[in-house]
């Protein structure tokens, strides 16, 4: 009866044994398959991956932030990726939007409008430089030289203005 539960035992652990061997041997994933499932992504094409024992390193240039963490997250993903080595940059903004600056002949017509309330205040436009003389209180100040800055002149002179 020892014998036969010894016997049974030893059975059942040879079976325990070789079932845990057969489903921990997962076949392993090569470089080439985790590059080809990059490649595949289309949310990726605009990187470039390089892969060795598992290790991704991607390079390249992402559109903001949000782009380089998603990228990394989307590779980590992947079946067989064991890291992920993040040297994108991130793109530089667009550059600001040029100043617009008016012709005089705008500027002339704007000024006569700014101005038509504030008979002691007198402006002239030239080479987009309004020049401010005359008299007049702070507060109508800040009032004309609002509107005088929305005609988008190159720069409003006011040294020859006396401001009471």
């Amino acid at each position: 009866m020892e014998k036969t539960l010894f016997r049974l035992l030893k059975g059942t652990m040879f079976v325990a044994m070789a079932g845990i061997w057969l489903f921990s041997c997962k076949p392993k994933i090569s470089d080439q398959d985790i590059e080809a499932k990059i490649q595949s992504n289309t949310a990726l094409s605009h990187l470039v991956a390089t892969v060795q024992d598992g290790v991704v390193t991607l390079s390249g240039e992402a559109k903001d932030q949000a782009d380089q963490m998603d990228s990394e997250a989307a590779v980590k993903s992947i079946e067989g990726v064991k890291q992920v080595i993040n040297n994108t940059t991130i793109a530089p903004p667009p550059p600001p939007a040029p100043v617009e600056i008016a012709a005089d002949d705008p500027l002339t017509k704007g000024i006569a409008d700014a101005l038509k309330d504030f008979p002691t205040v007198k402006a002239t436009a030239a080479d987009g430089i309004i020049t401010v003389t005359g008299e007049t209180t702070a507060a109508n100040w800040r009032k004309i030289k609002m509107t005088l800055d929305g005609l988008k002149p190159k720069k409003v002179d006011a040294t020859a203005l006396k401001i009471n």
